[in-house]
């Protein structure tokens, strides 16, 4: 049984592991666009950005629509490319953060009693992709890949594929 278990593991590995700096291409290619042209939006519209702050009685409205605008823009382009990603994503994930704090108190508050409104607020998914590439990288398929290969010449595929070792963890396992 343990056998037949480690054989369908290895071949989900096998087959998935390939997908994963394909998929986070895509999320930050997505992402990143989506936070450059929000961030656009912004700075191109700043008078109403600092009102729309200033309704919201956020200190220094216009130095903050400033800010805001300049990081979701800034950050969201290094995000496109991947670079500097992991330290990119956290002023993300604290605009984010502060977003739902000033503009979206209401979904903020129904974060366990109405998790439906906290997730269907705007600054979820921002959040949550922010969050992936925190915790997941930028994958090899980006310019923090091809530095770490060519400047310190690790090869991509060992990064990321790091769940080859969990599976040969898996086979050493005596049940």
């Amino acid at each position: 049984m343990v056998s037949f278990v480690r054989r369908i593991y290895e071949f989900e590995i096998g087959l998935l592991a390939p997908l994963q700096p394909v998929a986070l291409l895509a999320l930050r290619l997505y992402w990143g666009y989506q936070f450059f042209l929000a961030g656009l939006g912004k700075l191109m519209n700043i008078d109403r950005t600092a009102g729309f702050f200033d309704s919201l009685h956020i200190p220094l409205p216009l130095v903050n629509a400033y800010m805001a605008g300049a990081t979701e823009c800034f950050c969201g382009l290094l995000l496109l490319i991947g670079l500097a990603s992991r330290i990119t994503t956290i002023p993300l994930i604290v605009t984010m953060l502060v977003a739902y704090a000033t503009a979206h108190t209401q979904e903020l508050r129904s974060i366990f009693n109405n998790p439906d409104a906290f997730v269907s607020a705007p600054p979820f998914l921002f959040l949550l992709a922010s969050l992936i590439v925190l915790v997941f990288g930028p994958g090899w398929i980006s310019a923090d890949g091809m530095i770490e290969h060519f400047v310190f010449g690790t090869c991509p595929s060992k990064n990321q594929c790091s769940n080859r070792a969990d599976v040969a963890t898996l086979s050493s396992v005596k049940l």
